[in-house]
């Protein structure tokens, strides 16, 4: 089984340049919803269901392609164990997701850790996700460092070294880590969109919102989405 795959250009350019635009452009980037190791970092996030992704891509048409790239089962089909894709037998499929913009400036990076984030809510106190998958949005150009480590019980198993455009996916219960880069402005940042993908069984998944957004931009940022909804007609 591979510890993790890549995809050159996941999105054509003039695709990948219009999402990095709307998302960094959202009214709901603020500091990250996220804790610990990711205190250093900014952005919003999204849970969300099979069933709250029509809700989430009427509300945020701008990801449609991508989630169509990201979360297509043949994607991430090299993940699977040899056997499987010899023989065709399948997994079932991930049904509840993590999306995540994360925003690091020049200098900060983001500590060892393994993707959990969904455990709270859907009450599986050991849950992981089936498979992470991370597309690279931004890097400065000329900018130094930034690579995704991978490791397995702190023993290395591989490093990726962003650009954009590339699609990473890999194992859900590796151990990962955003080393800092060094960048030719101060104001440099690197942009990376991350979505770990679960796989509950009904009363886990029952526990989940079909649609939520997690972001710290304050009240204001949702009575303008609210606004905006209202303006164009969608509900």
């Amino acid at each position: 089984m591979r510890p993790y795959i890549t995809h050159r250009q996941a999105l054509p350019p003039v695709e990948l340049e219009s999402l990095r635009d709307a998302l960094l452009g959202s009214r709901f980037v603020a500091r990250s919803p996220l804790m610990g190791t990711f205190q250093a970092s900014r952005g919003f996030a999204f849970i969300f269901t099979h069933e709250g992704r029509s809700t989430l891509e009427a509300r945020f048409p701008f990801l449609r392609a991508y989630l169509a790239r990201v979360l297509a089962p043949e994607s991430a089909r090299g993940l699977r164990p040899w056997r499987e894709r010899l023989f065709g037998s399948r997994q079932p499929a991930p049904n509840a997701f993590y999306l995540n913009l994360l925003l690091l400036d020049a200098g900060k990076g983001v500590g060892r850790h393994i993707d959990a984030t969904l455990q709270g809510p859907s009450g599986v106190p050991d849950a992981t996700p089936r498979h992470v998958s991370v597309l690279y949005l931004q890097m400065p150009e000329g900018a130094r460092g930034g690579a995704l480590r991978l490791l397995h019980d702190n023993r290395d198993v591989g490093e990726v070294r962003p650009r954009p455009g590339l699609l990473v996916h890999f194992q859900g219960h590796l151990q990962h880590e955003v080393q800092p880069f060094l960048g030719a402005r101060d104001d440099s940042q690197r942009a990376s969109l991350v979505c770990e993908q679960y796989v509950f069984a009904p009363d886990a998944l029952a526990r989940l919102p079909p649609f939520r957004i997690q972001s710290k931009a304050g009240f204001a940022a949702y009575l303008d989405a609210q606004r905006e909804r209202t303006d164009t007609g969608n509900t």
